[in-house]
């Protein structure tokens, strides 16, 4: 098999989507016009809607328009169109797969795939065991080639509920072949935290406690739920964000040095991470996270309404819409340093950036007692902007010995003119390859929920009767500020 130009029938569940026109389109064409996909693939779009093939086909087409994906090569954009055809679908329904499993074996024929199928779930998760199990007593899932299973979060809504699901899932599918995917694990400066520490001696020395105070993970949004309220009255920014997004950054930052970069090695040094986690009990909750809901406020100039004021929502819903928390990690590497994450929408600035702030010297001759320190920090920025930010001290020009704050900067849009591809376009490609690298890990999964169950647990016995306890615009509630006050220290500002 040529693992750089893979061959499969991708089939996507839930292609008349908003995930599938913005995302799994546009990348998959991507792939196209770059040459890593060849013209062995077809894709079947699943749907309750009942429309023919050149209805999907202009579908598809208005959605890559609509991205403006380049390069805008009409004869190339129809003959991608082309490798597209539709089945109108009912999920519990036997015929339904039956006529979808004629379709692939034809389609098999039509591209010489070889039997190699990715079936992949961008739709309501509380349909991904009955899909994953029909796949199976239906004959889907036997084929010549591979199978993979490709599920979106979130996985379960608690680690029992993931469990159940895992169950479903492993059923019908090995370990080896599911993947669930994780988008930031496929944007280029997360995978580019491995890289960063494991390739340079300037760092991963100093990658310890002995020389790092805190770390400090943001991911923060401008936009309010919209029209995802009623998905987020069920899930709040803890399960939305906090149990896969922050602590799969949590894992790159803190895992050991791998003994290879394989799928297995680097999984199981996440996992260890994982393992290492303090837990939290339910009392404690309070002392460690932080939640909020924004209220009324203003975003660049227009007012905007509160959470309780967006369609979908309840008056007095205790769904939070910002989470700020610390974790610590007891292990020998690790211990005694706060890693602070906070999320949340209707913040002031759109931002994802990882801070490291390294540790004082014992004794900083330029920096007396009383006057204000400037330790050296190191910032990953991950969205919107690419790159890295190295901040250190140097002498002020002049003939006194002042200090001022100077910055090392790298920006990949610099380097490249462009911003890298995106997350979606990489991780589809994986998959084609079958690697699964930047995909999760059942052991991943169930370590996270088990940690996070208890904070849902706490949130949900006790209502917050002090929300909404943000304003739009702003950065979040002020108790996430005390978090980091209590132990000496502060946020660090997106803007620099």
């Amino acid at each position: 098999m040529n693992i750089e130009n893979p061959k499969s029938l991708i089939v996507i569940f839930g292609a008349t989507g908003d995930l599938a026109n913005r995302k799994l389109f546009p990348s998959i064409y991507r792939l196209y016009v770059s040459g890593k996909l060849s013209n062995q693939f077809g894709i079947i779009g699943v749907a309750r809607r009942g429309i023919s093939h050149e209805q999907f086909r202009e579908n598809v087409k208005s959605a890559l328009l609509e991205a403006s994906v380049s390069p805008h090569d009409e004869e190339k954009l129809n003959q991608f169109c082309t490798h597209f055809h539709y089945h109108s679908f009912d999920v519990t329904s036997r015929d339904s797969y039956l006529e979808l499993k004629t379709m692939l074996e034809g389609l098999d024929d039509t591209y010489a795939t070889g039997g190699n199928r990715i079936f992949y779930l961008a739709m309501a998760p509380e349909f991904f065991g009955t899909i994953a199990s029909m796949l199976k007593s239906e004959g889907l899932t036997q084929t010549a080639g591979w199978k993979r299973l490709v599920i979106e979060k979130p996985f379960g809504r608690n680690l029992s509920s993931a469990i159940e699901l895992n169950k479903q899932i492993r059923a019908a599918f090995s370990e080896d072949e599911i993947y669930r995917i994780d988008h930031y694990l496929g944007k280029e400066m997360v995978q580019n935290i491995e890289v960063i520490r494991f390739a340079n001696a300037l760092f991963e020395p100093l990658w310890n406690n002995r020389y790092i105070s805190n770390i400090q993970i943001t991911s923060s949004e401008t936009l309010g739920v919209g029209d995802r309220a009623s998905y987020y009255e069920k899930s709040g920014a803890l399960r939305d964000m906090v149990q896969n997004h922050m602590l799969q950054m949590v894992a790159l930052l803190a895992m050991e040095p791998p003994s290879r970069l394989n799928t297995e090695e680097i999984r199981s040094e996440k996992i260890k991470v994982f393992r290492s986690l303090r837990p939290i009990a339910v009392d404690q909750v309070d002392d460690y996270f932080v939640r909020g809901q924004y209220g009324a406020g203003e975003i660049v100039g227009k007012e905007v309404v509160g959470y309780r004021n967006e369609s979908q929502t309840e008056t007095e819903t205790n769904t939070e819409t910002y989470v700020a928390g610390k974790f610590l990690i007891d292990n020998f590497r690790w211990a005694g340093v706060p890693f602070y994450i906070r999320t949340g929408k209707r913040m002031a600035v759109k931002s994802t950036k990882i801070v490291i702030e390294f540790r004082d010297m014992p004794m900083n001759l330029y920096f007396p007692p009383g006057e204000e320190r400037r330790p050296n920090v190191l910032v990953i920025h991950i969205q919107p902007e690419e790159g890295i930010t190295l901040h250190i001290n140097a002498k002020k020009s002049g003939p006194t010995g002042d200090t001022t704050p100077i910055k090392m900067e790298f920006s990949n849009k610099s380097m490249t003119g462009i911003n890298t591809p995106e997350a979606y376009e990489r991780l589809i490609y994986d998959c084609l390859r079958g690697d699964a690298t930047n995909f999760t890990h059942w052991d991943e999964v169930g370590l996270s929920w088990k940690y996070i169950d208890s904070i849902s647990e706490a949130w949900a016995s006790k209502k917050a009767t002090y929300f909404p306890n943000y304003a739009a615009g702003s950065m979040g509630p002020d108790r996430a500020d005390m978090l980091l006050a209590k132990d000496g220290f502060h946020w660090w500002p997106l803007t620099n």
